[in-house]
């Protein structure tokens, strides 16, 4: 148990550098839970502030917080947000030199830090496990955790080296964080990361301001265009593919709606002016891929459109769980066409090519890197895969997906778009930086480096990220002269410069094997393979099915079975052959159905019984009479033909139509 003083604590923490006087619902549970030494699985859903349920109780005790995350843009916007407020943080992930990520290791072990964010990737290599043995682990946070279940939708076979760490630190509870996890994740998550015993801390995924709508349409942009006009206020449009962010963004303002695209290829800097237009409100609309959303705190937000649907309804479900954060109503909407049950099944093909076509690009790769046989291991390269897919004729999305089959496999890492801005180390004292000053006074580097003292600090002794462009125009000269003279200098030991490189990587986590010996496992094809039709299926019942109440699919779909229609989505509103809407029909049906397995009633008896208009009872108890063998009329007397009998409706096992 936590005591009051404690708890205490915890508020003040809150309310020092959040400036928040209360927790949000679960968030104080989890802190009380995780704090107290237990092994915790929260799961919140998109929105719910799950980064305060660690970084409060972290800031509370003795050491660092560890927190395993795969997300790279995430982890940088929190160090962020972190070193803004004064709180000591770092984060290690792909597309790091040794040299920086040696210094941050040190500074976590010598140099008082609070949070080290690491991406999962980065968690088994000896250089990591032999500085973790030298630090004071607090807590260890698993964000995205149903990385870790290969049933999840997706799966990260890095996160399954977390095993290891908590071998290493015995001691330290695991907190565990999720949007979305069906009970088959849930209880995958908790073996997986070795919990000393099941304790899943969770709040209802009901949304009751969030109406969802299934729209069919022929001519999609059309659509969008009517639902943006008809709905005001902020809005996100995701769509598949990067090329179609721009197009529909241009499009829209064709016809007079503020919008942006957004996507993984944008460098860091255009990502931050369009997120802040954005979130400022200077921008109405944004077209973006699943890229966008993730860690942005908006919660104004009154619209989320798909106009591509997702291949799962874990990704649906977060992605439209952006739309009314602040309780107010907000719509999720997903504009369908006569296409789109075709592309959910072609990317079944797209996603798990077949086996030799993967064997050829696991081959194609090493002769692109010119790595023999046997060779390679922990060998680092640069990748295009538009350029590699062009050299061997190999179609570019299949081969997208074989290298993410290879990675799930255990021979490579592909790690995609990695955007390093550019870090800056002073090597040398301060003292002798005056001498450097004194050598190039006239050629724009005391300026430079008198700018990059002026806007950063703790160069001396850590990586900053730094901005040339910034630089540049304090400082008076061009970004091109600031790169060469940091070049210069970082050629003379005078500082580290790593310039800003946007490039995927391809790393080998083993040996390059003999194409004969290439083995892909079942559990990283045909198991995921099976899942994946699985979920494409359930994704198609949801957007055809027209009697079931869409947020009673979702929640069904997440084992909340005991949910109520949500009086707000196209289908509740929908009105059905009865003249009533299903909201309705479905609340008098219901209340029969559980007055009637206990006996027979009378018409009379049961509308006098039953709180609903005795005209709209009449009419339901008539037409399930008519309509629904289950219910019989006779007599006067309605009764169930086959009492405590259910009906599967779609797929959902719903014993209610």
């Amino acid at each position: 148990m936590i005591s009051e003083e404690q708890s205490g604590i915890y508020h003040t923490i809150l309310e020092k550098y959040w400036g928040y006087t209360a927790f949000r619902p679960l968030q104080e549970e989890i802190i009380h839970s995780v704090a107290g030494g237990k092994d915790t699985l929260g799961l919140m859903p998109t929105g719910g502030g799950k980064t305060i349920t660690f970084q409060v109780p972290a800031l509370a005790v003795e050491g660092i917080c560890l927190v395993v995350t795969p997300l790279i843009a995430l982890m940088k916007d929190q160090v962020d947000n972190l070193r803004k407020t004064g709180i000591k943080a770092t984060a290690i992930y792909s597309g790091m030199t040794r040299q920086e990520i040696i210094v941050q290791l040190d500074n976590c072990i010598l140099g008082d830090y609070k949070f080290l964010y690491i991406s999962p990737e980065r968690l088994s290599t000896e250089l990591f496990l032999v500085k973790l043995q030298a630090m004071q682990v607090s807590f260890l946070v698993i964000d995205e955790c149903h990385c870790i279940s290969q049933w999840g939708y997706d799966f990260r076979p890095a996160y399954l080296s977390i095993e290891k760490i908590r071998e290493q630190l015995p001691g330290v509870p695991v907190l565990a964080l999720t949007a979305t996890a069906t009970s088959e994740v849930i209880d995958d998550i908790q073996d997986k990361l070795l919990f000393k015993e099941k304790n899943v801390l969770r709040k209802s995924f009901y949304r009751p301001n969030l109406a969802y709508v299934v729209r069919h349409a022929d001519n999609k942009l059309s659509a969008l265009t009517q639902i943006l006009r008809k709905v005001a206020g902020s809005a996100i449009v995701y769509v598949r593919s990067r090329k179609r962010t721009k197009e529909i963004a241009l499009a829209l303002q064709e016809v007079g709606i503020l919008a942006d695209y957004f996507h993984a290829g944008l460098n860091r800097d255009e990502k931050t002016l369009r997120q802040n237009l954005w979130k400022n409100g200077q921008c109405r609309v944004m077209v973006s891929t699943n890229a966008f959303g993730m860690g942005i705190d908006k919660p104004d937000v009154r619209l989320v459109v798909h106009i591509d649907i997702p291949g799962s309804l874990e990704e649906y479900f977060q992605e439209a769980g952006r739309a009314g954060r602040d309780g107010k109503k907000a719509y999720a909407v997903a504009i369908c066409g006569g296409t789109d049950d075709a592309k959910l099944k072609k990317r079944l093909a797209d996603e798990y090519p077949d086996k030799a076509f993967i064997c050829r690009v696991y081959e194609a790769l090493g002769n692109y890197f010119q790595i023999a046989v046997e060779e390679g291991q922990d060998s680092i390269h640069d990748f295009a895969l538009a350029a590699f897919s062009e050299a061997f004729k190999f179609p570019v999305l299949r081969a997208h997906h074989a290298l993410k089959i290879l990675e799930l496999s255990g021979y490579i890492e592909y790690t995609e778009d990695v955007d390093t801005s550019s870090r800056l180390l002073f090597t040398v004292e301060r003292d002798s930086l005056y001498k450097t000053f004194q050598h190039h006074h006239d050629d724009g580097t005391e300026r430079v480096l008198q700018t990059i003292l002026r806007s950063y600090t703790g160069l001396f002794m850590d990586f900053a990220y730094i901005n040339e462009l910034l630089i540049a125009s304090r400082s008076g000269v061009s970004r091109q002269e600031v790169y060469e003279i940091l070049t210069r200098l970082s050629k003379s030991g005078i500082v580290r410069y790593i310039p800003q490189k946007k490039t995927p990587l391809i790393i080998y986590t083993c040996a390059r094997v003999d194409q004969k010996y290439l083995t892909i496992p079942r559990s990283a094809y045909e198991d995921r393979r099976e899942r994946f039709e699985k979920r494409i299926k359930k994704v198609l019942e949801y957007i055809h099915e027209d009697r079931v109440c869409r947020s009673r699919m979702l929640l069904y779909y997440f084992d909340e079975k005991n949910s109520q229609d949500c009086k707000c989505c196209d289908v509740c509103l929908k009105k059905n052959e009865s003249g009533l809407n299903h909201a309705e029909f479905n609340a008098i049906k219901e209340a029969l159905l559980e007055v009637l397995t206990t006996e027979p009633c009378t018409v009379k008896s049961l509308t006098e019984f039953l709180p609903f208009p005795v005209g709209k009872s009449i009419l339901v108890i008539r037409f399930l009479a008519e309509h629904d063998t289950r219910f019989v009329l006779k007599e006067g007397y309605i009764s169930l033909a086959n009492e405590g009998s259910g009906d599967t409706l779609s797929g959902w096992n719903r014993p209610l139509a």
